[in-house]
C-alpha cells in the first residue's frame, strides 16, 4: 500500500480510490485512459461513474480472489495519468 497514494484497502481482496473531476467529460476522459492502459495490462477494473463527476476504480486479481502484485502496478499506472 505505501507504493500507492490513496488507494483504501477494501477487506484483502481488493482496493478502490474515488477520483472527482470538474465535470462528466472529464470523468469519462480520464475513464477511457484508465481503460486504454488497463487493456494495454491485460488486468481490468471494476469502473463506476457516479454523481456525474466520480469515478471509482477498484483493482482485484480475480483468478487468484484477492490482492495480486498487478493490481499495485495498475493502481500506480492510474495515478500517473492525473499527474501528466
Amino acid at each position: 500500500m505505501e507504493g500507492v497514494n490513496a488507494w483504501n484497502l477494501d477487506g484483502e481482496e481488493k482496493i478502490e480510490k474515488t477520483f472527482l473531476f470538474k465535470d462528466f467529460a472529464e470523468a469519462i476522459a480520464f475513464v477511457n485512459k484508465v481503460g486504454a492502459i488497463a487493456e494495454s495490462e491485460g488486468h481490468h477494473p471494476d469502473i463506476f461513474i457516479f454523481d456525474f463527476k466520480k469515478v471509482r476504480t477498484t483493482l482485484t486479481t480475480h483468478a487468484i480472489g484477492g490482492l495480486s502484485e498487478n493490481d499495485f502496478i495498475l493502481a500506480a499506472k492510474i495515478d500517473e495519468i492525473l499527474r501528466n
